[in-house]
């Protein structure tokens, strides 16, 4: 991944432990292995927290004419990352998989341009855009382009030319195989200290350290399989 935390660390507040996700005695929050069950508010933790990791380093880097696109504000928005993935994830019922693809969709649009980097300029309107593509092409039922801009905080029109400029960086590539949403997921909670993944049972498939690799003899046609039948849409 691009996702390489800065030497700045900020991180939201944790929201209370579901019952579900356990917290252990040394204050380190257990959640599940696949990405499908865990809470949704820990999640957002986990992802804002790598945001604002990523834009506190980026934010050292000067900005120049070059650098500059369409994702960038005069100013940084005054909602904060965290309160702005809990108010889209609120009033949108997105699903977890389209959180995680933000950060497939970091990655794909920095492999092909190299300037391009999320700060506390680009990253309010790269999540939205993020979001209202990744909830076309991984989910079953998505809001339109105006209600995605409502919640943004953007006009429809600016969303639109968002969307558009977002299909070129990208070049159309917005779907996402469920085992490589599973593979940022696990290194996700791996790079936040007061996460952990519980320990599978022996009979679940799990990735390996590298997140590549089916332990126990299981294929990864197996574990995909098995994903698929597991799927629970936010909500249900």
């Amino acid at each position: 991944m691009h996702l390489q935390p800065g030497s700045s660390h900020v991180s939201p507040s944790p929201e209370p432990t579901a019952p579900s996700q356990r917290e252990d005695p040394a204050g380190v929050i257990m959640v599940p292995e696949y990405f499908h069950q865990v809470d949704m508010n820990h999640l957002t933790i986990m992802i804002a927290d790598m945001l604002c990791r990523l834009t506190a380093h980026n934010d050292q880097i000067p900005l120049t004419s070059a650098n500059l696109t369409r994702f960038h504000s005069r100013a940084p928005p005054q909602i904060s990352v965290y309160d702005y993935l809990r108010r889209i994830v609120k009033y949108t019922s997105l699903e977890r998989a389209c959180l995680l693809v933000i950060l497939i969709y970091i990655d794909r649009v920095c492999e092909r341009v190299r300037t391009f980097t999320i700060s506390s300029l680009t990253v309010h309107r790269f999540i939205i855009a993020s979001v209202t593509l990744a909830a076309k092409a991984v989910c079953d039922s998505y809001c339109t382009n105006s209600h995605y801009a409502k919640v943004g905080g953007l006009s429809t029109q600016e969303l639109n030319t968002l969307e558009v400029e977002f299909l070129g960086l990208i070049e159309w590539r917005v779907a996402v195989e469920g085992t490589v949403m599973q593979r940022y997921y696990v290194n996700l909670v791996r790079q936040h200290s007061r996460f952990e993944i519980e320990e599978p049972h022996s009979s679940t498939a799990s990735l390996d350290s590298d997140g590549d690799q089916i332990q126990d003899g299981t294929t990864e046609q197996d574990y995909e399989e098995a994903l698929r039948d597991q799927w629970i849409p936010m909500g249900e």
